[in-house]
């Protein structure tokens, strides 16, 4: 987790529910803002604004284009009007708002005890078509030995896990692309993303972004700690590159 904050901590699993339900894949566009980052460590809070292109080719389904928005370190979406006074919006930890054309849904971090507003609205309640994981003989969690079946199954006949790498791998990347734009905010616009390439399409080699210098070793000089920063210019371009498929230096010696 280190260096991803939020976004790598709990990420994956608040955004799944989202990301299986509306089949988004990889976005078309992110744009990030934040309190103050830097190359090491993330932000005490941010907001990341996914953008997803329809999905037409469905099988029986056409979804429109969806926008995604990640809150953390306190920031909040806007209460929705139809949730009454002094109702907790999602719980203590989180949660998620879809927000549709016909209603919305809250729901607790992780897709838990969710509500259809407004809640006078008689709501039909959908089949149960998706396949339930059922619990393992030898306990565990139930997606936890799902996967496990699938690792021993023989990989020409077995049944695919419930979260899959073709499905857990485009999501964790959609998801670490918010990092990528929350250090790339400095650019001033929306990043354009290829998924399949992999790659910043609006970035080019005259971009650059302005980092604050890091002083060599540590010291309990108070002087130096708070004397003025010394700053570095660098490549947009080529740090992003490096972010996006990165280069592990040797871990900090004492």
């Amino acid at each position: 987790d280190f260096g991803t904050g939020a976004l790598g901590d709990m990420g994956c699993h608040v955004m799944d529910l989202p990301f299986y339900a509306l089949k988004l894949g990889y976005p078309a566009t992110i744009e990030a803002s934040s309190t103050p980052v830097n190359r090491e460590s993330p932000p005490i809070a941010s907001r990341v604004e996914y953008t997803f292109p329809a999905r037409k080719d469905l099988p029986n389904l056409a979804l429109p284009e969806a926008k995604l928005t990640w809150s953390d370190g306190g920031l909040r979406p806007t209460r929705p009007e139809e949730l009454p006074d002094g109702e907790v919006m999602g719980d203590w930890s989180g949660g998620c708002l879809f927000i549709g054309t016909k209603g919305k849904i809250v729901s607790a971090n992780y897709g838990g005890n969710y509500k259809l507003l407004p809640q006078d609205k008689d709501f039909p309640e959908p089949e149960k078509t998706l396949e339930r994981v059922k619990d393992d003989p030898l306990g565990g969690g139930r997606h936890e030995m799902d996967w496990v079946r699938a690792c021993k199954e023989d990989r020409r006949n077995r049944k695919e896990a419930c979260a899959s790498f073709d499905y857990a791998g485009p999501e964790s990347e959609t998801v670490l692309l918010g990092n990528l734009a929350i250090r790339l905010q400095q650019l001033n616009r929306k990043l354009i993303w290829d998924g399949k390439k992999m790659k910043i399409k609006n970035i080019g080699p005259e971009d650059k972004l302005r980092f604050r210098k890091q002083p060599e070793g540590f010291t309990s000089d108070i002087g130096k700690r708070f004397a003025e920063p010394e700053w570095e210019e660098v490549s947009a371009l080529e740090i992003a590159n490096e972010w996006i498929k990165h280069t592990y230096r040797e871990g900090w010696a004492l």
